[in-house]
């Protein structure tokens, strides 16, 4: 099967999430020690049945027999997928400060080194999760740069970060400064998802209903139908993204895109994509 269209999108493991694409970096607000241990053993589970190669960086409030043992709840062959390399278990401390120290560039360098080696070994890409355990340390504010970078970096990669944070460890400010590193931030708490709006999210989630209203009057019009494909290809349109930008975006080749743009021109009888921008927007 083709990994560059079939596994364009992966399953989250996270109920309220869905599908997400490569690239994705994800922030979940925790509880309790349950909450996280949940979220973990779904979101790797899903991760291991698409064929990524998994990483835990464990640490405190949970060691990693406990983080084994909620694994096996949800994945019954764990310990065999371990032995097997598929999963890694490591130390959250030892990664990101080794001797005590922090280095960005030693720590995103890492990351790299993992992925470029699980996809030698046929490995569809790479999810990792990480707990922050600086949370109320001096490291705080070079965590919060290595976020950010962290972000960026993911753009084109073929692997998806999920980054877990206490609510009872967290001020006000934390969560904000938290939101703005990540694509998506969610909280569980005893087992509810709900999802934190940055400025941003609010934004696009505006843009969303204003394209689903432009459909929805395409389709009373007698337009064709769009797949499920081409009206994320479209929304991204309407963003004024580029093929290439998309393409990253969406995880898909920019010929892929492009195939989707010529197929959404077709079924409005646009003549270019400014044209067919002004029917979808109706302007």
């Amino acid at each position: 099967m083709n990994d560059e269209s079939a596994h364009a999108l992966r399953k989250s493991g996270i109920r309220v999430m869905g599908e997400i694409s490569w690239g994705t970096h994800i922030c979940v607000f925790y509880e309790a020690e349950e909450d996280l241990l949940a979220t973990n053993a779904s979101y790797f589970a899903a991760g291991l049945e698409d064929n990524e190669f998994c990483i835990w960086a464990v640490s405190d409030p949970i060691d990693a027999e406990t983080a084994k043992d909620a694994l096996r709840q949800s994945i019954p062959d764990i310990d065999a997928r371990l032995v097997a390399g598929q999963m890694e278990m490591i130390p959250a401390t030892d990664w990101y400060l080794p001797g005590g120290e922090f280095d960005m560039q030693h720590i995103t360098g890492g990351w790299d080194e993992k992925l470029r080696a699980a996809r030698e070994r046929g490995f569809a890409g790479m999810r990792v999760s990480g707990n922050a355990f600086w949370i109320g340390t001096s490291h705080w504010k070079e965590f919060c740069q290595y976020e950010h970078e962290l972000d960026r970096s993911l753009a084109g990669q073929k692997m998806v970060v999920l980054c877990t944070y206490s609510l009872s460890k967290s001020r006000a400010v934390d969560l904000l400064d938290v939101a703005r590193a990540h694509q998506f931030t969610i909280t569980r708490r005893k087992g509810e998802w709900e999802f934190l709006e940055t400025p941003e999210l609010q934004a696009a989630k505006q843009e969303i209903r204003k394209l689903n209203g432009a459909l929805d009057v395409l389709a009373d019009t007698g337009h064709a139908a769009f797949t499920a494909r081409e009206r994320v290809v479209l929304a991204q349109i309407v963003r004024g993204y580029s093929s290439k930008e998309i393409a990253r975006t969406l995880g898909i080749a920019p010929r892929t895109v492009e195939f989707h743009r010529a197929n959404l021109l077709k079924k409005t009888n646009a003549r270019s994509t400014v044209h067919l921008l002004r029917i979808v927007l109706g302007e």
